[in-house]
């Protein structure tokens, strides 16, 4: 099957269940990219993943990223207009929706019920990317230190992502 049509038919797919974004559904995408297709490595997939999160823009880069190491510049727009265009078409018409019925006993039950499947998927998210990342004990100490700051004090946690780079930077890491 051509790689553009792959591409766009697992991305177009993987996109009507990205409740809270596309990085709630990296999981299916590592499996499918890395795992599946063996077109990207770990170390490529958390790389790419990580330039889109550095870089300002949309949250959604990643996607033009896979595309673009899989496909050239035809896959990453294909991969982009496969990821964004089905949700954007329905998020669209639901919010128009939503907003004539946003008091209404359906509305408030569906919002309630989307939330734990958002944040199982942005767990299992989580757990891919730190177990493809390169690991040491001192990487997992940080990330322990980075939750517990994050989940018991207002600090921004741009602060403790500074600190990170600086200790990269120093070779600490």
């Amino acid at each position: 099957m051509n790689v553009l049509l792959t591409l766009a038919g697992h991305f177009f797919l993987i996109s009507l269940i990205s409740f809270g974004g596309a990085s709630a559904v990296l999981p299916e995408m590592h499996r499918f990219l890395v795992e599946s297709m063996h077109w990207l490595t770990d170390s490529q997939f958390v790389a790419l993943y990580a330039i889109s999160q550095a870089s300002p823009g949309p949250n959604v880069l990643f996607v033009a990223l896979f595309g673009w190491q899989v496909a050239g510049v035809i896959g990453a727009l294909v991969s982009m207009l496969a990821m964004c265009g089905p949700t954007s078409l329905l998020a669209l018409a639901v919010e128009r929706y939503g907003r004539r019925h946003q008091d209404s006993r359906w509305h408030i039950t569906v919002r309630r019920a989307l939330a734990p499947p958002t944040i199982g998927l942005l767990l299992a998210t989580a757990y891919v990317l730190a177990r493809s990342a390169d690991v040491n004990w001192r990487l997992v100490l940080l990330t322990l230190l980075t939750v517990a700051v994050g989940a018991r004090t207002r600090v921004n946690l741009l602060w403790m992502i500074g600190a990170g780079a600086l200790l990269g930077a120093l070779g600490w890491l």
